[in-house]
């Protein structure tokens, strides 16, 4: 077994992408080798220093990869991120501390940049805490019972006199991306998506050797205007009684105004031979259920962490945000280098500067990034052991200032 000190960690050169993706192909049971197709579809992801692995004896046993990203914090506005991504140990090398080299030498670049937070989905819940993340959004998913919600199956458009139409792959493209902004101005939790986003959901460019096509709908305003968009696809599925029971799946959709969500919920449930609708990953406190006459109709069928945060700038992060009511509070993050002082106005807007007064609130930097977006309460974390109150009440000033009237939610996975 090759020592820890002797595995070369470093950021790869551009020739050594295919053996990088070989790793991490192997670290995510996918098939090792990719084409020469998928691998020209990926060359836009290798960015000098952004791309990082670990190799044994002249192959790549580890891979880790960031990029360039935006997060809205609470009140909307856009907080510079270091993503973090394609994060793999081969299982011949594991428990060497090649994850602890390749993140130290990431959140190290991204302070330098000046990035105020880095992301990453979790595929394993144990696995960040230890480096500063916190789970900081949330999702749930639902399967919708279509026969059982109570809408007219002679459904033949929304009453607002809206309409929805059937759309193609140019006209996602076209109508996405300043759809997605104008949902990302407004919701806690959402990132940027570039135009390779759009190029990969609708089959332009394709990184992976199987693409189903789905079919796409939006929805128009009465005054014209696209507010909604939805990609699904559908099974095919006759239950051996000659009798159609297929069930459509939501790979993503985007609203920006209730209309348009209740819109389009009704025209997925509307589509003939469609028994089940399944949701996707939605927000926790999405609206889904309750644009249905019968919320029953949506069965809870998935909830789990989503999104987690690691602070690497404490005061930027906390002035970002808007808050709630006006209030102070003293934060030591006991393991953040420091105790910062949160003044927040009648306004909601925040100021915040180290102080050497005594602490309100101890806590740590996975803590406060749970805190951040507003999903967590402290309350519930001094109940956990996991925030300690040095002011008797301080947990709920920190509730009153932090917790949000909606959740948090991330649409993406990256």
């Amino acid at each position: 077994m090759t020592s820890a000190p002797d595995i070369d960690v470093r950021p790869i050169t551009e020739p050594e992408f295919a053996d990088w993706h070989r790793a991490m192909n192997i670290g995510f049971l996918r098939e090792p080798t990719l084409t020469e197709e998928q691998l020209a579809a990926r060359e836009a992801w290798f960015v000098p220093g952004r791309v990082l692995g670990a190799f044994d004896g002249g192959r790549c046993v580890a891979t880790f990869r960031s990029f360039d990203q935006q997060v809205t914090a609470v009140g909307g506005a856009a907080v510079p991120a270091d993503a973090v991504t394609n994060v793999t140990v081969s299982p011949t090398h594991r428990r060497r501390g090649l994850l602890s080299r390749m993140m130290s030498h990431d959140l190290a670049a991204a302070k330098e940049r000046g990035d105020v937070v880095a992301t990453l989905i979790a595929a394993e819940y144990p696995i960040y805490g230890r480096y500063g993340f916190g789970p900081a959004t949330s999702m749930a998913e639902w399967t919708i019972d279509v026969p059982r919600t109570g809408l007219d199956p002679r459904w033949s458009g929304p009453e607002d006199g809206g309409r929805i139409d059937l759309v193609d792959a140019p006209d996602v493209r076209k109508f996405g991306p300043e759809l997605h902004d104008r949902l990302r101005r407004t919701q806690p939790g959402a990132v940027s998506r570039d135009d390779r986003f759009w190029q990969a959901t609708t089959g332009a460019i394709r990184y992976f050797s199987t693409f189903a096509e789905p079919h796409y709908a939006a929805y128009r305003s009465p005054s014209g205007e696209v507010e909604g968009l939805v990609a699904y696809t559908a099974d095919d599925n006759w239950g051996g009684t000659s009798q159609p029971q297929n069930t459509v799946t939501v790979k993503w959709l985007i609203g920006v105004t209730p209309a348009a969500e209740r819109a389009l919920w009704h025209y997925l449930c509307s589509i003939d031979w469609v028994v089940k609708v399944k949701s996707g990953p939605r927000a926790p406190d999405d609206l889904l259920p309750h644009l249905l006459p019968d919320p029953r109709a949506a069965r809870l069928t998935s909830q789990a962490d989503w999104m987690w945060v690691r602070i690497l700038d404490v005061v930027r992060a906390l002035q970002a945000r808007t808050y709630e009511s006006a209030g102070s509070l003293v934060l030591d993050v006991v393991d953040g280098g420091g105790r910062y002082r949160l003044e927040a106005d009648a306004g909601g807007a925040g100021t915040c500067a180290a102080t050497t007064a005594d602490a309100d609130l101890s806590l740590t930097l996975s803590d406060l990034a749970t805190l951040w977006l507003g999903d967590e309460s402290a309350v519930r974390l001094a109940a956990l052991g996991r925030v300690r109150e040095e002011r008797a009440g301080a947990a709920r000033v920190a509730d009153a200032l932090l917790r949000t009237s909606r959740r948090p939610w991330c649409p993406d996975l990256f």
